[in-house]
């Protein structure tokens, strides 16, 4: 969970785009990405199981190698290269949230490790439509009211904010999507964030109800 919060705090800090910002950036999202496949390691065990981990690794290996990519000359090296970088970023999160819920439907006790991972699901949730939105920007810019022009790093920021008040149920008002892409991808999310909620609270209830009703002593 330490893991999901270092990037939601010290967002701010990178939204100048200056080369710290960078390395900073890129610094969190690589640890992120490791201690996500920490602890999420193969889950179903058929034949396909080995290829789709192999992929998944594949895909954080590129979005890790890729987030480097404006370090070394302080600037994106183009619009596309940008734009497949949040893309790698995007499928990677939205992978680990869907691996993730998987993985506590399977636990069979609730206890304070899985309690902890379903609040690192949540602010993953949270991360992975804050760079959803980002591409969303990206590919059509002017879907959400961020600073216009504004780059990379600023708009990551500031997107990240919107993902976490749209899933929050807040909505200040402050940053609004403002054409019908943008509205679409704030009924999705929230939607997904009230879905994964529902599905998480009966999982885990499920979970701790069955555990009591086995360790109860039988009349």
């Amino acid at each position: 969970m330490g893991a999901c919060l270092l990037p939601i705090l010290l967002l701010p800090v990178t939204a100048k785009g200056d080369l710290g910002g960078r390395v900073l950036l890129a610094t969190m999202f690589t640890l992120l990405s490791v201690q996500v496949l920490r602890t999420l390691p193969r889950i179903a065990l058929d034949r396909h199981a080995g290829l789709r981990l192999v992929l998944y690794r594949a895909i954080a290996g590129l979005s890790c190698v890729a987030s480097w990519f404006p370090v070394p000359t302080n600037a994106w090296p183009n619009p596309a290269v940008r734009l497949l970088v949040l893309c790698s970023m995007a499928l990677f999160f939205l992978i680990s949230s869907l691996r993730l819920v998987n993985l506590l439907a399977r636990v069979p006790r609730v206890n304070l490790e899985v309690l902890a991972g379903a609040a690192a699901g949540y602010l993953l949730l949270g991360l992975t439509g804050g760079v959803v939105a980002t591409v969303t920007e990206a590919l059509k810019p002017g879907s959400f009211s961020v600073v216009h022009g504004a780059g990379h790093e600023l708009m990551m920021d500031r997107l990240t904010y919107f993902s976490f008040i749209t899933i929050g149920g807040l909505g200040y008002g402050d940053i609004l999507p403002t054409n019908a892409l943008g509205e679409r991808f704030a009924i999705l999310l929230s939607v997904s964030s009230t879905l994964y909620l529902t599905v998480l609270m009966g999982l885990l209830l499920g979970r701790f109800l069955a555990s009591g009703a086995a360790d109860s002593p039988k009349s």
